[in-house]
């Protein structure tokens, strides 16, 4: 990833129109308030080939499914549910 100047920012600043600049301003106060401990991992992981960075993606994806497919007894159990019908007797004292 290559290192981006304070003047590049303020290049793409002076294109926008008006009507987004306060979106703009937003996103550059939120950046500045927020953890930047974060940061670096982010940016690590950024600056990895893309390979490498769809390896990693399609690694916890399939974590995922495996975890999911663990739990698919569990997760049908509340989906099946009449979710009407356990809302209204949640409201309605018996």
């Amino acid at each position: 990833m290559e290192t981006v100047g304070y003047s590049q920012v303020q290049a793409l600043l002076k294109q926008l129109p008006e009507k987004k600049l306060q979106t703009a301003y937003k996103l550059l106060a939120d950046l500045i308030a927020s953890d930047t401990e974060l940061l670096p991992f982010q940016q690590e992981y950024m600056s990895l080939p893309l390979n490498e960075r769809r390896r990693i993606m399609t690694q916890q994806a399939e974590q995922m499914n495996t975890h999911y497919q663990k739990n698919t007894g569990e997760r049908q159990l509340w989906q099946e549910g009449d979710f009407l019908q356990a809302y209204l007797f949640m409201l309605l004292p018996l």
